[in-house]
């Protein structure tokens, strides 16, 4: 199960950080990432971290201004958003995967979402 926090408004070039905490399944065995969907359109990569860390990988978009990271000892994967713009505007999924991937069909569970909006 992910239980994912963090999202909620704020002004174009703030920062938000959003969690992602992990339950029932071996954290560390698992590669993470974060997914988006906004409205209208269809849900896209964000990022995605493998599961000691060494490896991450981000969508062009937001390449530069987001940062995923994880504490395998708090089952939780995160997500520094920094500089937002209103194109970030979206509900935001975090889910795991058995291997490192940036597509969505491999990853085979997923949290709530989170609801991040960046006002203009």
């Amino acid at each position: 199960q992910l239980q994912a926090s963090g999202g909620g408004l704020v002004q174009a070039g703030g920062s938000l950080r959003l969690s992602c905490l992990a339950s029932g399944r071996t954290f560390s065995n698992y590669g993470m990432g974060w997914f988006r969907q906004a409205p209208g359109k269809e849900r896209e990569f964000v990022a995605a971290i493998s599961w000691n860390g060494g490896i991450t990988s981000y969508a062009d978009s937001v390449k530069g201004r987001f940062t995923i990271s994880r504490d395998n000892a708090k089952n939780t994967v995160y997500v520094q958003m920094n500089s937002l713009k209103p194109e970030d505007t979206a509900v935001y999924y975090c889910a795991a995967t058995w291997a490192y991937s940036r597509s969505a069909a491999d990853f085979d569970s997923w949290g709530q979402g989170t609801l991040v909006t960046v006002s203009s």
